[in-house]
């Protein structure tokens, strides 16, 4: 069997006294869409920002690709694209100089930040508005390009951090359509949403986290089995049941 491309093995960060993450596994295979989801301040953001290499993890350890994140992080790095919930724009320059940009903070030289540039606008829809200001783009637009600059570099690797907040339904099932895409030419991708019927359209398995745990990991299928018939049950109904019914702020 092959070897799972993302492996998290127990995981912990306190910060003061809170235990953010506690003890946390879990895997990830080559060309799986992997759903975590979990009400507000679950753990979810920190357990992300450790799996991305952005925060160091008090103990435990991350693979990516074969790679240690503890012990060779920019080497794993250098496999990941990040599509982050806020924002990463500058929004007085064109979608194209948006996307050079990152792609030159990737290592890409010109030519070949381009060419990718090119590509990844097209394969958003956007080509045709390379040279439109970010600013003058509408929300869905803006999710669009957000997600065209985390494919700068080609990455292996997708972190899809509430990739369709906030936008029209023609935007969000673009956004789907291409994740789809993604996948099925072997982009392995972690994925967070707070809508539950994104998680079961495009999640091949969805791990469930809160008080920084890990409380449920099964297909959608299974996770809605345990609890009631599965074409009658709704990933939400399962997510109420684990993380109860009260109010995250």
């Amino acid at each position: 069997m092959a070897e799972p491309f993302l492996i998290a093995s127990n995981l912990h960060k306190s910060f003061n006294e809170f235990k953010a993450v506690n003890d946390v596994s879990f895997t990830i295979e080559k060309g799986e869409i992997f759903g975590l989801l979990g009400p507000n301040g679950a753990g979810k953001t920190t357990t992300i920002r450790i799996l991305s290499t952005v925060l160091p993890a008090d103990y435990g350890d991350v693979i990516i690709g074969g790679y240690s994140v503890k012990e060779n992080s920019q080497a794993a790095r250098q496999l990941i694209g990040v599509c982050p919930q806020d924002l990463a724009l500058y929004l007085e320059l064109s979608a194209m100089d948006n996307l050079m940009f990152f792609g030159r903070m990737e290592g890409l030289r010109g030519k070949e930040a381009r060419a990718q540039a090119i590509a990844n606008l097209e394969l958003m829809g956007l080509l045709e508005r390379a040279k439109g200001k970010i600013e003058k783009f509408s929300g869905g637009m803006k999710r669009r390009i957000n997600l065209a600059i985390a494919l700068m570099g080609n990455p292996q690797l997708l972190f899809l951090d509430e990739p369709t907040v906030g936008i029209d339904p023609q935007s969000r099932n673009n956004i789907f359509e291409t994740i789809l895409g993604l996948r099925d030419k072997g982009l392995t991708i972690l994925y967070t949403t707070h809508y539950m019927e994104e998680a079961d359209r495009l999640c091949q398995r969805i791990a469930i986290m809160d008080n920084g745990k890990i409380i449920a990991i099964d297909t959608p299928h299974n996770l809605k089995s345990q609890i009631g018939p599965p074409d009658k049950i709704t990933l939400e109904d399962v997510f109420l049941k684990l993380t109860g019914r009260t109010l995250r702020d």
